[in-house]
């Protein structure tokens, strides 16, 4: 075996990681793999002047190792997790915070963070006592200036008085002064290494010619550092050193670019100095607002790790994840999908709602990932992985159906290029008709269905409607008619047989006559599966594979052993993640969903999803399951079906009313799939934070506002009351605003 060990970066441009286009032009989900030669040229991506030409560095501090292996692919060597085929929680050291303890020997703490005003003593405690009441273990509060600090002298004593105990954060940025203050009175203390020894807040464009100047910065942030690494020390305080993909520094850009490879060295440069004066009381945080670069930092900091023997704990979470279902399955998909495989000692929901309302989906994961700990789920005896890179992120696809000369009808849209959902729906629901169409996403044009953008791609049937049931068999015809797949169980076809359907067989039937009716075929899988018998699914012509996995089995490690096996017998067939749920809220749909489902897809395994719920909560319908589905192919960075929004969960800092505004916003502009909109009560961490929208509505002053066009700003200081519709007429001048359609009423 030839080992190759190289200190560039992966390339994998942030753009691999965003939702295809509602055009379905495919930004490209491929990574680069630099050569063993080629010199590590990062691109600085922020705005601002740049003065200097970057050349490239000559080492680096983090390096990546690949091996050949049989098949001439080069593969990471080493691991990021204990074992990629179960359950197992990483071992770190336990940090102390207050009176709670983090680490590998303790359960999983949950935490949020306030948003009044920290000057705002008798707020800031009444929001602290109504989180620490739901549930949080530690409250984080940002504390911006000097004014702030001393509000937390008040905060801590008042707290005490009434009998909480609950461990204070500091939130600092740009201030290591007020860092020194608050570290006299809190519990821990959170420090961003993109701008914490950067008191101008000016995100210069700083590119770096040579090391020495490179070294040269970083000596000035030790001697800024230090002073608070010190006081810590002496104190027991504890600190999280926090990267954010948003504000990474322009020396970490110049060298890196806005990478994961960059967001673990820019946290490593500050561990070191921890580490040179023997503080060991910090923990990590990698965090991002898209799940798939989130996922891949963390593993890449925990590999990284495990190559020089660091046993810290890491904080989880998905930064800016937005409000409502959309923010908890965003959160499920990064926090989960790391949970499960045994990542993760402490965790935040960011979601821009009241700090106390995290608690609940916060509590759901650390429950999930301590189940799955405790439980050591996954594939017992193990299997050896060689297709999944957890360095670099690429996505398998299968191929899509092909029209055949002697079809009937139209098989070529009973998929989606960009990512399919598939609903499960019963005779009775057919037979409704227009409420029917209308639950899978369809529009209505004179009583008959059309595709719609998130219009369900094919539906299950657990059984065909009898001869009699003249209206649920017309809502078949005319879903057929705009192309929705039908799929019906094989065993049920041959009794009741329907034109034009899709057999669904077990692996044991596939060679068998298709029943009568039947013009396609699926496979259903639970994950047991032989190679032998991949090798027949891959041998046939399905148009698709449902992985329903068994009950005593694993969906996340199963489904990791049927991708190595199914690449190795060269299957193309497009997979569906047929997730089944018998029990449970709208809440555990998409915890687990996110988690299992979305841990696959952030793999890159997986080209559509299809959740089927037999549970007996009314609140769960098929129009909340289609939607769920449509949001967990967007969270995971497949299928744009509606605006994104990458909306902060508002802080201390914050210059607005940040729910009641981005609801304003999203109430005039959430007809735009395809448009990426972030809202920021204000860019305490850069213009990176736009990294992942088209356009920034972003707090600059009190009742001011200020546009962007991705990260650079256009307008400044629009009087409140006024840029929203600013906004929308900027959507505009860059032909990106559509007027929303009128939908038809029925009779």
């Amino acid at each position: 075996t030839r080992t190759t060990t190289t200190t560039t970066t992966t390339r994998m441009m942030m753009s691999a990681m965003t939702p295809k286009s509602v055009a379905g032009t495919s930004v490209g989900a491929r990574a680069h793999h630099a050569a063993p030669d080629e010199g590590p040229r990062g691109r600085a991506r922020r705005s601002g002047t740049t003065t200097r030409r970057v050349v490239q560095p000559r080492a680096q501090a983090v390096s990546q190792e690949y091996a050949m292996n049989e098949n001439g692919v080069l593969m990471p060597t080493g691991k990021y997790c204990v074992n990629h085929a179960e359950t197992v929680r990483r071992k770190t050291r336990t940090v102390n915070v207050g009176n709670v303890k983090i680490g590998s020997e303790h359960p999983i703490v949950k935490q949020t963070m306030t948003t009044s005003d920290t000057r705002d003593v008798a707020k800031t405690v009444a929001e602290v006592i109504r989180c620490a009441d739901a549930g949080a273990e530690m409250v984080r509060i940002t504390v911006q200036g000097m004014q702030e600090a001393k509000a937390c002298v008040e905060i801590k004593n008042t707290l005490v008085a009434k009998g909480y105990n609950t461990p204070l954060i500091a939130d600092i940025h740009f201030a290591p002064k007020v860092a020194l203050l608050v570290a006299e009175c809190f519990d821990k203390i959170r420090v961003n290494p993109g701008n914490f020894a950067d008191g101008r807040k000016k995100f210069e464009n700083i590119l770096y010619e040579t090391d020495e100047e490179y070294e040269a910065e970083l000596a000035e942030i030790e001697e800024v550092f230090t002073p608070l690494v010190l006081k810590c020390k002496e104190r027991g305080v504890a600190m999280r050193i926090g990267t954010n993909h948003g504000s990474l520094s322009a020396r970490t850009l110049s060298r890196f670019g806005d990478t994961p490879m960059g967001m673990v060295e820019s946290a490593f440069e500050f561990a070191r100095i921890c580490r040179k004066h023997d503080y060991h009381n910090f923990v990590f945080s990698m965090k991002a607002s898209n799940p798939l670069v989130m996922v891949q930092a963390y593993r890449l900091l925990s590999h990284e790790m495990y190559k020089i023997g660091w046993d810290y704990p890491l904080h989880l979470g998905v930064t800016e994840a937005g409000e409502g279902e959309d923010g908890r399955m965003k959160s499920s998909i990064g926090i989960g999908a790391l949970l499960l495989d045994g990542l993760g000692d402490t965790i935040r929901v960011s979601l821009t709602e009241a700090s106390e309302l995290e608690i609940e989906p916060c509590t759901r994961l650390a429950n999930l990932g301590m189940k799955a700990c405790a439980e050591n789920i996954g594939v017992k005896g193990g299997f050896e992985e060689t297709v999944r890179d957890f360095k670099s992120f690429t996505r398998r696809t299968g191929d899509l159906p092909v029209q055949k000369a002697d079809d009937a009808i139209d098989f070529r849209n009973i998929l989606h290029r960009d990512g399919s959902v598939l609903t499960a729906v019963s005779t009775k629901e057919l037979a409704s008709e227009d409420p029917f169409y209308r639950s899978l996403g369809a529009k209505l044009a004179v009583g008959m269905p059309l595709r719609d953008i998130a219009t369900s791609d094919s539906i299950l049937l657990s059984e065909v409607p009898a001869a009699s049931e003249e209206k649920a068999l017309r809502s078949i015809r005319r879903l057929q008619e705009i192309g929705v797949g039908i799929v019906v169980p094989a065993a049920v076809l041959k009794t009741t047989p329907l034109a034009n359907s899709i057999a669904l067989v077990t692996v044991d039937e596939i060679g068998a006559p298709l029943p009568g009716g039947a013009a396609r075929m699926a496979v259903t899988l639970d994950g047991t599966e032989t190679a032998a018998q991949i090798k027949a699914v891959a041998a046939s012509d399905a148009v698709m594979v449902l992985i329903k996995t068994a009950s005593s089995e694993s969906r996340l490690h199963s489904s990791r052993r049927l991708a190595e096996e199914m690449a190795k017998a060269g299957a193309k067939v497009p997979v569906i993640h047929h997730m089944f749920m018998a029990a449970g809220d709208k809440s555990d749909i998409v915890i687990q969903s996110g988690s299992q489902v979305g841990g696959l897809l952030v793999d890159g395994f997986g080209d559509g999803v299809l959740i089927q719920y037999t549970g007996s909560d009314a609140a769960v319908t098929t129009d909340f399951l289609r939607t769920t589905s449509f949001g967990l192919l967007q969270g995971s960075r497949m299928r744009n079906t509606k605006t994104e929004y990458v909306s902060c969960p508002s802080c201390g800092r914050t210059l607005f009313d940040l729910q009641e505004v981005t609801a304003q916003i999203q109430e005039k502009t959430g007809h735009l799939p395809g448009v990426a909109i972030a809202v920021m009560g204000c860019i305490v961490n850069g213009p990176g934070e736009m990294a992942d929208a088209d356009f920034g509505y972003v707090g600059g002053a009190p009742g001011k506002i200020d546009l962007y066009v991705g990260k650079e700003v256009v307008k400044k200081g629009i009087p409140s009351e006024e840029a929203t519709e600013a906004l929308i007429e900027l959507i505009k001048e860059n032909d990106r605003w559509v007027e929303k359609e009128v939908e038809e009423v029925s009779a």
